[in-house]
């Protein structure tokens, strides 16, 4: 439902009634009223007139000041400067005011990011199970801290050995012989095969005992999925060159040279 359009001021009282009633609300920053004041009026002398006044009576911080409470506020609440910086450039504080402003707060407060980050983290994970360590760099980066910030405050948590990547959690939750089959029905060789699941962070300890079990079972044969791959392409066996190109590909694909060959040349065996 669309809101009804805001009646418009007649005279510069109505402006200053609709100023005094926003900022009665909370602070704003001289760019947020100005916008608000837009709405109410075209007249852009009674905006200025009201907006000096303002400013003049102590109604309104200029950007500095606002600056200024805003980081004394934010620090206090451990917010970081990235996250204090991109909340005040988008109400409208120019960088320069922002980034004087950060400096003294935290020259008077005697803030330390550093210590500021260990604090939150500390705060906020007693350890790290059920979650990992992208997420835990975007909630700290979300927040305002930088990444030699995160990681200084990881090293100080007692728990940090509990922190694993995205990747490893997935891994341990990962069943290897239906990881093999998959990969296999992909068209991919032992080789491949192996190299990925050792990407992955996948526990192949036990690789060499569970492919010969499905190869027992008739689940998987590489020389049948060697011919496979062959058939798909296009390559004349009968020139040299082509026959070089076939041999590279199947073995990119992870295929041994046995298998290969046998491929390659059916009619040999």
């Amino acid at each position: 439902m669309q809101r009804p359009p805001l009646r418009q001021a007649k005279t510069i009282d109505n402006v200053f009634n609709s100023a005094y009633w926003h900022l009665g609300q909370q602070d704003f920053t001289i760019n947020e009223i100005r916008t608000k004041l837009e709405r109410k009026t075209e007249n852009q002398e009674w905006i200025d007139i009201v907006l000096a006044k303002l400013i003049e009576n102590g109604y309104l911080k200029n950007n500095y000041d606002f600056a200024i409470r805003y980081c004394e506020l934010a620090f206090s609440n451990e917010l970081g400067t990235g996250a204090i910086r991109r909340k005040l450039q988008l109400r409208g504080v120019p960088a320069t005011e922002i980034d004087t402003a950060i400096e003294q707060v935290m020259d008077e407060q005697k803030v330390d990011a550093f210590e500021m980050a260990t604090s939150r983290l500390l705060s906020k994970y007693d350890n790290f199970y059920g979650t990992n360590r992208e997420k835990v760099y975007a909630q700290m980066a979300t927040k305002g801290f930088s990444r030699l910030e995160i990681d200084h405050a990881l090293s100080q948590h007692p728990e940090r050995e509990t922190l694993r990547s995205k990747l490893a959690v997935k891994a341990d939750k990962a069943d290897l012989t239906t990881e093999i089959i998959k990969l296999f029905n992909k068209g991919k060789g032992e080789t491949l095969i192996l190299q990925e699941l050792k990407q992955r962070l996948i526990d192949v300890s036990d690789f060499e005992d569970t492919l010969y079990q499905l190869m027992l079972t008739g689940d998987i044969d590489f020389y049948q999925s060697c011919k496979n791959e062959l058939a798909k392409k296009r390559y004349d066996l009968s020139d040299y060159k082509e026959k070089s190109k076939a041999y590279a590909y199947l073995s990119r694909k992870g295929f041994g040279s046995d298998e290969i060959k046998e491929a390659m040349n059916p009619d040999d065996n």
